[in-house]
């Protein structure tokens, strides 16, 4: 088999390009294995693609060295591929998707990397894109355009920066219109909506658990919609939610409307946008189907 790092040298706080060489020229398969620095946005993924293009039929590792965005470019590039697998090295700022997993210090060896066991992992489907981790949107969408804006004026994601979205999303984005249908069942009928996260992963936005009862393999979508609030009832709930105790609290079973689901379509006003990992795309009309098994994901040994 070969390994492909692919590095993100944007991704985090420090580029870990030299760490990365450092640790894979002492691999015992240090001879399978090839490096490729990614040159902006996107490139991750049409890598993947010509790789696989110029080695029909080899067996081949992926792995995203960077954040979630990175690894959702590599697997948005290798899904579908046969004899293709992906794994990650989490070096960004939040590294949500790799918590459902135990988190990133399960990731970080790659030696372990190389030896991994791969093993299925469901993923979201958008037209011709795809989400292994979280979509989301109303409150949560402000948020992940605050990060991105602040992304480009320093070239990285800080640790202080999805704080600052939410204090952005506070101020301008507490009632949001659009309607979200499960499986055909309206969740929300009024059309309006605090916030949504379709999922597949557990985490997002570095610390928040929005999807406490997902698993990256049951072939279904989790799907949490909160009714709109007082920035006051935000602020008490707010630790519930981060911690992912909001699906059991009966505090907000008044505001919370949860579903599994295999199908979500989603209606909203022109201009209406969403995060897709962390990625911003704006469509007022839009269907997440859950594609089950779709990829092959290594996971290296606890």
């Amino acid at each position: 088999m070969k390994y492909v790092f692919i590095i993100n040298p944007k991704a985090g706080e420090q580029d870990v390009k030299s760490a990365i060489e450092q640790a894979v020229k002492a691999l015992p398969e240090a001879a399978d294995c090839e490096l490729y620095v990614t040159k902006g946005p996107g490139d991750a993924t049409d890598y993947v693609k010509t790789w696989r293009e110029a080695n029909p039929g080899e067996a081949i590792r992926f792995i995203a060295c960077g954040g979630d965005g990175t690894l959702n470019e590599v697997i948005n590039g290798a899904a579908g591929l046969d004899g293709v697998s992906v794994s990650v090295y989490p070096c960004g700022s939040g590294n949500d998707f790799v918590k459902v997993f135990g988190g990133a210090e399960r990731f970080l060896d790659p030696a372990k990397l190389i030896s991994a066991v791969d093993q299925p992992l469901d993923l979201l489907r958008v037209g011709d894109r795809y989400s292994n981790n979280v979509i989301n949107f109303g409150f949560d969408t402000t948020v992940a355009i605050t990060i991105n804006k602040e992304r480009e004026k320093t070239g990285h994601g800080g640790k202080n920066v999805y704080t600052k979205g939410v204090v952005t999303a506070l101020i301008k984005s507490m009632k949001n219109e659009c309607t979200v249908k499960a499986d055909g069942e309206t969740l929300n009928p009024d059309g309006k909506a605090l916030l949504c996260t379709v999922a597949n992963g557990q985490y997002v936005g570095g610390s928040f658990k929005c999807a406490p009862r997902a698993k990256t393999d049951d072939g279904l979508i989790e799907v949490c919609l909160i009714k709109p609030i007082s920035r006051l009832r935000f602020v008490k709930i707010l630790g519930t939610y981060t911690n992912g105790q909001h699906l059991d609290d009966p505090k907000m079973r008044d505001i919370v409307v949860y579903r599994q689901a295999k199908k979500v379509e989603v209606t909203a006003p022109a201009g209406f946008a969403y995060s897709l990992d962390g990625e911003i795309v704006y469509e007022d009309h839009f269907t997440i189907e859950i594609a089950p098994a779709a990829i092959q994901f290594a996971v290296p040994e606890a």
